[in-house]
């Protein structure tokens, strides 16, 4: 079977200001790269879906507030980073759509893992908050999605963004359906992610790292990661794929290579196998130097391509 590719042009159309990190060039790099694979990826855009299905994750009055903050022309600030224009919209709702269909595809077998080649971001945004370029949390609207439609009781969110997922965190805290796994550097934005907080039923596990940490050293870490998914046992297993780990990104000072996404998605594919049968969606979080985002991703997908 082939790995799922989902995206779509909208993407393009969030426009977030000039010299705006978070911006269309980043979905732009990584789908032209993916072309030489072409004929082992299988393209999908994503689907209509229930907008109800939002609310699973955000409240009724967010997803109404965030609606009405769409400009007709121009921007409007969300917060002092998270900008949204007249063509954020589409690409806000093809984000959580890009996920749904991305778990029918896998469920269904239309393909064997899949890539969500997304923007905007979601792990920052909390159940009433939009943060950290972040409108809705995407991958919680999957991982819901998954309880309430396939009725999955063990989903595991691993989230090696280099910044912490605090709005995953957030809408998983008391969950014991879910477990949230995130490494990251820190002390950091956004300020959360320390060890101490666990959640309610001891799924969350946060391991922090100082700025400078290398790629050996991460890796090392990352062993702490295999150990908590053997303990829990996933029946699905979602990446929060951001790459601005990577020793070229301008908005961190982790140390990793590119190689390194293709050492993490193999490991982490390996150890969960047994468990989840290699149900496995992966989503764009951040990473913001364009050619460190360009090689990363490729290795990251390679793992997913490989993996049987």
């Amino acid at each position: 079977m082939k790995t799922g590719i989902i995206t779509t042009d909208t993407f393009s159309n969030h426009n977030t200001g000039m010299g705006h990190p978070e911006r269309a060039d980043r979905v732009l790099v990584i789908i032209e790269n993916l072309k030489k694979f072409e004929k082992k990826l299988i393209w999908k855009t994503p689907g209509d879906f229930d907008k109800k299905l939002i609310i699973t994750t955000h409240s009724k009055e967010y997803v109404k507030k965030i609606e009405s903050s769409f400009p007709k022309k121009d921007f409007c600030y969300l917060d002092g980073d998270t900008i949204v224009s007249p063509g954020s919209k589409d690409a806000t709702f093809d984000a959580v759509g890009s996920i749904i269909s991305a778990i029918d595809g896998v469920i269904k077998k239309d393909f064997k893992n899949a890539f969500c080649a997304v923007r905007p971001p979601g792990h920052h945004s909390e159940k009433e908050k939009a943060m950290g370029f972040c409108i809705f949390n995407n991958v919680a609207v999957g991982a819901n999605y998954l309880i309430d439609k396939y009725k999955y009781k063990k989903i595991a969110i691993i989230d090696f963004d280099v910044h912490h997922g605090n709005g995953t965190q957030d809408i998983f805290y008391d969950n014991e359906k879910v477990l949230y796994i995130s490494t990251h550097q820190y002390p950091y934005y956004p300020g959360s992610g320390s060890n101490k907080e666990r959640g309610k039923y001891n799924n969350i596990l946060n391991i922090p790292l100082p700025a400078g940490t290398s790629s050996s050293e991460y890796l090392n870490a990352y062993e702490h990661v295999l150990k908590k998914l053997k303990e829990f046992k996933p029946e699905f297993v979602f990446f929060s794929a951001g790459f601005d780990a990577h020793k070229d990104d301008p908005l961190a000072q982790l140390q990793l290579n590119s190689k390194d996404y293709y050492e993490i998605t193999k490991r982490t594919l390996n150890c969960t196998k047994k468990f989840c049968n290699g149900k496995v969606v992966s989503i764009l979080e951040g990473g913001y130097d364009l050619n460190a985002l360009k090689e990363s991703t490729e290795h990251h997908i390679n793992a997913l391509l490989e993996f049987d």
